[in-house]
């Protein structure tokens, strides 16, 4: 049984519903099957606002929601929960379905659903993790329906990326003397990884840095699931979801190169990068970043984050997607 959620209206000092404002959670048909979406802002005119999540098959839409609601009075902003992931997760998904053209194509019909809705031409992109990898590619497919593109945990060099991550966590395991870390990174080997080995690294990654970026592993799970729009009842959705579409799609997501699939981006483009990023090393983003054509480009340092800089530092990320992003999407 699916469990939409609901998301509150905005209201003003009357207590009525703010005109004009968009409080909306629903189902859309994308690529055949029903995809989960939430639109929220406090006016309508404002510019698009996509959020693309990471993974494959991770919402992050309930962490966006918590710590970055602010950015609903200036943008429209849309969560969507992808094919296979969150609300989103049906076990009826075709496998065959998984892969990285579907995606597009799912986001294409999202964006053409938000421009008919707001009544605007074009939207801003936020993707974050794998949500950057299909971010950038749409981006490049279709420039004249992306006003701004914003990327975070920004994906590169794939490969080259999960070298590093696996590196960094082996030697951090040898610098703690955490034998048993040591043991089990050195029985995957070194990359290229399946998804279970994947989920060894990065289950151990997680333990030596001893955080989940900044937040607790409790706040995460609390935060997921709080709130109006989530329920425990999405819980096994979450995590289903999340194996079915990794397993689905890491052979085919972990080859991608941008550096050579999307050497060019026609928009204004931005990185938010943590500084203490070890699950996509921030020298890869750099080497996109540094190889990337655009309009123009943006690089800003979040120096107390991990992964996830609009969790751990949500104040100054929103800070620069009001200052930065919105004057060049309007």
């Amino acid at each position: 049984m699916k469990h939409p959620g609901r998301t509150p209206p905005f209201r003003g000092p009357d207590g009525e519903p703010m005109p004009d404002s968009i409080a909306e959670i629903r189902y859309l048909r994308l690529g055949g099957i029903d995809q989960w979406v939430m639109m929220r802002g406090e006016h309508i005119t404002n510019p698009p606002l996509v959020f693309l999540h990471g993974g494959p098959g991770f919402t992050e839409t309930s962490l966006f929601r918590h710590f970055n609601a602010p950015l609903e009075k200036i943008f429209t902003v849309v969560c969507w929960d992808q094919r296979g992931a969150g609300k989103s997760f049906d076990p009826t998904i075709p496998r065959s379905s998984m892969n990285v053209e579907q995606f597009i194509s799912d986001l294409d019909e999202l964006v053409e659903a938000v421009r008919t809705r707001t009544g605007q031409d074009r939207v801003a992109l936020f993707g974050h993790s794998w949500g950057s990898a299909l971010g950038v590619l749409y981006s490049a497919r279709f420039p004249e329906k992306v006003s701004a593109y914003v990327g975070s945990g920004q994906i590169g060099d794939w490969q080259e990326g999960e070298k590093l991550s696996y590196s960094f966590a082996l030697a951090e395991a040898q610098r703690q003397g955490n034998r048993k870390a040591e043991r089990a990174l050195q029985a995957i080997g070194p990359p290229p990884h399946d998804s279970r080995s994947l989920m060894t690294e990065r289950t151990w990654l997680q333990r030596l840095e001893g955080h989940l970026g900044i937040r607790s592993m409790w706040e995460m799970g609390r935060v997921l699931l709080g709130g109006p729009e989530a329920s425990v009842f999405d819980l096994p959705a979450i995590v289903r979801g999340f194996r079915f579409s990794l397993d689905a799609m890491w052979r085919e997501v972990s080859c991608l190169n941008l550096i050579a699939r999307a050497p060019v981006l026609k928009m204004p483009v931005f990185f938010f990068l943590g500084r203490n990023d070890h699950w996509v090393p921030p020298e890869t983003s750099m080497a996109y970043f540094e190889s990337l054509a655009a309009p123009s480009k943006k690089l800003v340092w979040f120096e107390e984050s991990g992964h996830e800089p609009f969790v751990d530092e949500p104040e100054k990320f929103n800070a620069a997607m009001a200052e930065l992003v919105r004057p060049v999407t309007v």
